[in-house]
């Protein structure tokens, strides 16, 4: 099943596949709703040379235990930003996503040609690229796909690359809260696979011990269970909700999901029954939540090339190769996308392209709050706000920020129920709010009834911020 054989255009086919994708992550936004918050960690764990274990960034939760699993991902970007500003952050994410869609573009080629590979590998990245916010998830995709990778061998016969599986995992387990996926990958490959159980079996050992080296150890795990069961994640983020086919991206995703189908009917190739097993797991997964949809989506790309190999067959292959050419016209178009790095971009794209999502970072209002500090008292602000200002503002405490774990659901009820305008002056009192900073787009109804109040003076504003502080404290 897998073709190990490649020449120099295949190389080619395959920086056609990746030099979009490459470019498109070096053109999104920076989101700040994971972004900051881990930096804050990775920038505490530094200085302090161990993981935070109580609430530090926020005044409402202050010096409450908190478990902070993706501590390795905060530390990674922290030292990235500092030797390299946020042109490092984007390089990086370019780095991963271009090992992660690297590396399927090999695995579907394995099972078909660099063509049909190609075409499946770019339609999948336009289709999942609005999973590639800088967050601690990002990193996790090119361990998902070298599992799957190292499992593919292993079915085949080849049990030699086993050992990238407990590696994959202890990176995992300190990176992203997802790290039980390489166990269910490899659990279902033990149960239906046809490879040698032997040694899949001391490889599941070690994968397990893997996850011990952190720093809460086993408790770790304790981690998996209440990210499951915490329900302020799955009522108030949107990621844990089914997917709905809302947006191209995702009319993308259902229609592939419907043409798999006949394809599987009418394809002479046929699935093993371990890809079918993870098909079905990862289906289903992907069916009850947003945020399981891109794994699901790697498989849908990778069995897709396996039932149309046949049909890739009858594409004319070329009879001459230039190989100097093709590997030098490949590097050349993987160097490409450079140009769209931030600190290139403006000097011929002016500043057309945002760096940060600017409704949900609030840059100039910061820069306000940093030169009055004295005004920084008791604050509340939008959610995506105050993980913008865990980084880049640490002695202004928001009442809460975009950790959604972090927080009780009536917190975050009661933070909805303001955002709309409703009761807010009477939570305002109660939980002593002096200051406020407001998001236009996110909560126009606090804004305006904030702004038509008389105990409020608006202190601050721009067109996505607006800074209102008690009349009576001036």
């Amino acid at each position: 099943m897998l073709s190990r054989k490649y020449h120099s255009r295949d190389f080619l086919w395959l920086s056609i596949a990746l030099m979009p994708l490459i470019g498109i992550a070096l053109l999104l936004e920076i989101q700040p709703q994971d972004f900051w918050w881990l930096m804050r960690v990775g920038q505490e764990t530094v200085q302090n040379g161990a993981v935070p274990i109580i609430d530090t960034i926020s005044w409402s939760q202050a010096g409450r235990p908190i478990v902070y699993q993706p501590w390795l991902a905060g530390v990674i970007l922290y030292l990235i930003y500092n030797v390299g500003g946020i042109t490092c952050i984007f390089l990086l994410r370019g780095i991963l996503i271009a090992i992660t869609y690297g590396m399927i573009w090999v695995m579907a080629r394995d099972v078909s040609n660099a063509r049909l590979a190609t075409i499946l590998v770019f339609i999948l990245g336009i289709a999942s690229a609005n999973n590639w916010s800088v967050r601690s998830q990002l990193p996790a995709y090119p361990l998902f796909v070298f599992c799957l990778w190292s499992l593919l061998h292993w079915q085949n016969g080849n049990k030699k690359y086993l050992w990238v599986l407990p590696v994959v995992t202890l990176l995992w387990a300190n990176l992203h809260g997802s790290f039980i996926l390489p166990f269910v990958l490899t659990g279902a490959a033990f149960f239906f696979g046809k490879g040698e159980r032997k040694t899949l079996a001391f490889a599941l050992g070690l994968m397990f011990l893997a996850t011990l080296i952190n720093p809460q150890g086993i408790s770790v795990w304790k981690y998996i269970v209440f990210m499951l069961n915490s329900p302020s994640d799955h009522w108030f983020a949107f990621e844990w909700a089914p997917p709905s086919n809302v947006g191209w991206q995702m009319n993308i995703f259902f229609a592939w999901l419907l043409a798999f189908a006949p394809l599987a009917a009418f394809s002479p190739r046929k699935l093993s029954m371990l890809e079918w097993v993870w098909f079905l797991g990862f289906g289903w997964l992907a069916l009850s939540g947003l945020r399981y949809v891109i794994w699901f989506h790697i498989l849908l790309a990778i069995f897709t090339a396996v039932f149309l190999s046949e049909w890739a067959k009858r594409l004319v292959q070329p009879t001459q190769t230039f190989p100097t050419l093709n590997y030098g016209f490949g590097i050349f178009m993987l160097t490409i996308p450079l140009i769209f790095l931030p600190g290139l971009r403006e000097r011929w794209m002016g500043d057309s392209v945002s760096v940060y999502e600017m409704s949900t970072t609030p840059l100039s209002a910061t820069e306000w709050l940093a030169q009055h500090p004295h005004a920084c008292s008791n604050l509340w602000a939008d959610y995506a706000f105050g993980g913008y200002l865990s980084f880049a503002l640490p002695s202004c405490k928001p009442w809460m920020d975009s950790r959604f774990n972090a927080y009780p659901p009536d917190q975050w009820s009661e933070y909805v129920q303001v955002s709309r305008a409703e009761d807010w002056q009477e939570m305002f009192d109660r939980e002593g709010i002096n200051l406020l900073l407001l998001s236009t787009a996110g909560q126009p109804k606090l804004v305006g009834a904030v702004s038509e109040s008389n105990l409020w003076c608006e202190e601050y504003h721009d067109e996505y911020a607006v800074i209102f502080s008690r009349c009576e404290a001036k």
